[in-house]
């Protein structure tokens, strides 16, 4: 059995992966984010705009445009300066290898893994989960978009206020106490990929 990454390259599904538990984006929105979404210092994210799961371009889940801000220095920054090529404004942050839009059938293969025959060999990806379940960074089994619960939960336990956080992932207060606080994520840090 030979190890094959699955739709993305290793470095870009970490890195996808990442900028949901850091933003606490929507998947949809995440595929659907071009560079001249994100200011030249990656301090800025403006997420107005999602990719449904046949990559067709749409307004976000409630229609609600935001900019979420990233501090100078943070994780996710980092991230941005990391991946960010020097290109087009209207190109597309997450990829897959070819260059074409993600999708959530994609996403679903490079969480859980993926295994595939190819002349008859078998090939297998691990998937971003199961590999940070083995090194033991996750104590439970989360869906990808269980990034945007985690990051809206670890960002109250921080001491931001549950109004900034509704404002930052595109909700509305209510909705983040009621679904998207869950005292056991606090238990663990955010995985260092």
């Amino acid at each position: 059995m030979r190890l094959l990454a699955i739709a993305l390259p290793d470095s870009d599904r970490k890195g996808l992966v990442k900028f949901l538990f850091w933003s606490g984006c929507r998947p949809g929105e995440a595929f659907a984010l071009t560079w001249g979404d994100i200011s030249d210092d990656c301090c800025k994210i403006r997420i107005n705009k999602s990719r449904n799961l046949y990559s067709v371009l749409k307004s976000t889940k409630n229609g609600v445009k935001r900019t979420f801000p990233t501090v100078p220095g943070s994780k996710l920054q980092k991230l941005l300066l990391e991946i960010k090529p020097s290109c087009n404004l209207n190109t597309l942050v997450f990829t897959d290898e070819s260059g074409n839009p993600l999708s959530s059938a994609v996403l679903q293969k490079v969480w859980n893994g993926h295994t595939s025959k190819i002349n008859g060999r078998e090939y297998v990806s691990l998937g971003v989960l199961k590999e940070l379940v083995k090194k033991g960074s996750l104590p439970f089994y989360l869906k990808p978009y269980s990034t945007r619960h985690t990051f809206a939960t670890w960002a109250i336990t921080q001491g931001v206020s549950p109004d900034k956080v509704a404002r930052w992932i595109g909700d509305k207060v209510e909705t983040v106490l009621r679904y998207y606080c869950h005292p056991q994520v606090v238990e663990a840090d955010c995985p260092d990929f």
